[in-house]
């Protein structure tokens, strides 16, 4: 494996880390309550006792940071956990058993495909209405898709392996040969993809709350910070600097993770690698 990619796995991990240490300890990390207001004090700047200033409220923006890092945290980690395990299972027989089954779930996930996802994330949560749980609706619901593609096309190659049509002939039923014999070589893409998942649902989060139709006031949230301080983006740009630096630093860690996953569990990717850089 070239020198890059082990660099970027390190780094990509040391910030996830620190994030979700950071977002665990946040409350003895700072003393003060992300929902205290001190409206003397509001839009004050970055201070030895306020290293991130205060908002349009007079409220601690580095206790909100660390707030808002659990929330979005908690979406990307239910969003990737409920969507991976149900398009992995959907991807699953969609190309195991092929014909009539494979048709319907294909045409299911080409026709979620032709929408923009964050646009259809808007519509979803507009009709539902604004909350937590709704937006973790929406971002499952178009979240499975990349899932289920990835892994119908793992499926369909590694049912034509001799081993599986030897199991098979041996009278090994459909769900131990998914489980021993096929899903198992997909873990790995599947996990590269739920890294990229993870920045995704974050992204997508940060956009819904900052519409306003994500997390509501006042729970903290990068997306809703981003929207209360773009009208104090001239007199008070630590609103909205430290927030945006928060979502950006966060979600170039998961790619970076990401990245250098796919490198070191693709032992053809690394081998092309190696050739592009000789």
């Amino acid at each position: 494996m070239s020198e890059r990619y082990p660099s970027m796995l390190r780094t990509g991990a040391i910030i996830v880390c620190l994030a979700g240490v950071a977002a665990l300890i946040g409350p003895w990390l700072t003393p003060f309550d992300p929902a205290a207001q001190t409206l003397s004090l509001r839009l004050a700047a970055p201070s030895l006792a306020h290293p991130f200033g205060l908002d349009e409220l007079g409220r601690d923006i580095f206790a909100r940071v660390l707030a808002g890092a659990r929330i979005s945290l908690y979406v990307g980690v239910t969003v990737v956990s409920v969507s991976a395990l149900v398009g992995t299972l959907l991807g699953a027989v969609a190309g195991y058993y092929g014909g009539l089954v494979d048709d319907v779930i294909s045409r299911v996930i080409d026709t979620l495909l032709a929408f923009p996802g964050l646009l259809l994330a808007i519509a979803v949560v507009a009709v539902l209405g604004p909350s937590l749980a709704h937006v973790l609706m929406a971002l499952t619901a178009i979240g499975w898709v990349g899932y289920a593609r990835l892994v119908r096309g793992q499926v369909l190659r590694g049912r034509e392996f001799e081993y599986v049509q030897a199991a098979r002939a041996l009278g090994a039923g459909t769900a131990r040969i998914l489980r021993r014999h096929i899903l198992p070589a997909a873990i790995p893409a599947v996990v590269v993809q739920a890294t990229f998942g993870m920045a995704g649902a974050i992204i997508g989060e940060a956009s819904l709350s900052f519409l306003g139709l994500g997390v509501q006031p006042p729970t903290p949230s990068w997306g809703t910070m981003l929207n209360g301080g773009r009208v104090h983006i001239l007199e008070a740009p630590h609103l909205t600097v430290f927030p945006g630096l928060a979502i950006a630093v966060l979600v170039l860690g998961f790619n970076f993770l990401g990245d250098g996953l796919r490198d070191w569990l693709d032992p053809r990717g690394v081998s092309a690698s190696a050739l592009r850089e000789r």
